[in-house]
């Protein structure tokens, strides 16, 4: 019987240069060849998920960090926030001189001072001197107005556990996380009240399909809910501490075929 593979994206599949190693895309190939499914399941709204990562070839998406769940181009499931929740959100990143950007469905939008902020914390993210604000968000909106209805979920400029701790008090009825693989975490965010465990249960439930017979690869704390969600768990040679803690199994970097490692020793493809 095939599995169901959910797969982060960055730092799982991709590096953090926006890099997809040519092995990671021939292990997805080779797997739904096999007979698995694989689904995308990460941090990022649609928007986000390049016509690149689409061609790779996978059975849909649990986007959003579990606010978006779509499956062989069906939309099943879709959380966002509200406008006001939106509109009190911003002012408050603003009052706390935090730079950020919304994800929706239909793009990002930055704030006023977001692509000069970025190119320090983009660096840390990437390892790379070189990398640019308009090179990792190439369809990034910029200038225009953040009073929006569709939006996913925010992520601001990660300075200290202090905002963090001063967001969830501020907004209590939302899900606060961080990213930023092994950099720690240079992003925070502010969605509504989901995971990806959510999003898991979501297409479960829509392809009726065991739990039993799931596998979920990621590199970050978002990805504890994944793990939890699912019957086996998989972090990559450079994911969070506690993500490995969290682990069946630990593979290689991204940068080092770690994907690829990995389908190969649950053999759901051949060496």
């Amino acid at each position: 019987m095939g599995k169901l593979l959910f797969v982060d994206i960055g730092g799982t599949l991709l590096d953090y240069s926006n890099e997809v190693p040519h092995s990671a895309i021939d292990a997805i190939r080779q797997a739904r060849a096999n007979g698995h499914r694989v689904y995308l399941s990460s941090g990022r709204s649609s928007a986000e998920v390049t016509s690149q990562l689409w061609d790779i070839g996978v059975d849909g998406l649990i986007g959003a960090n579990g606010g978006y769940v779509e499956s062989a181009q069906e939309s099943v499931y879709h959380r966002r926030m509200s406008g006001e929740e939106t509109r009190n959100a911003v002012k408050w990143l603003y009052d706390r001189g935090l730079e950020f950007y919304l994800e929706s469905n239909n793009g990002l939008y930055a704030s006023s001072g977001f692509r000069e902020a970025a190119e320090p914390v983009l660096a840390k993210l990437s390892e790379r001197a070189d990398v640019t604000v308009d090179g990792m968000y190439p369809d990034m909106f910029w200038d225009e107005s953040l009073d929006r209805e569709d939006v996913n979920k925010i992520s601001y400029i990660f300075k200290s556990e202090a905002d963090l701790e001063a967001a969830r008090e501020a907004f209590p009825e939302l899900e606060h996380t961080t990213w930023g693989g092994a950099a720690g975490p240079l992003f925070g965010t502010i969605g509504v009240s989901v995971n990806k465990k959510v999003g898991v249960d979501r297409l479960l439930k829509y392809l009726n399909a065991d739990r039993a017979n799931t596998i979920a690869f990621g590199d970050s704390d978002e990805d504890l809910s994944l793990f939890e969600a699912s019957a086996y768990g998989v972090a990559m040679g450079e994911a969070s501490a506690s993500l490995k803690a969290a682990a069946d199994l630990v593979t290689d970097p991204v940068s080092q075929d770690g994907l690829r490692k990995a389908f190969v020793k649950l053999e759901l493809i051949d060496a």
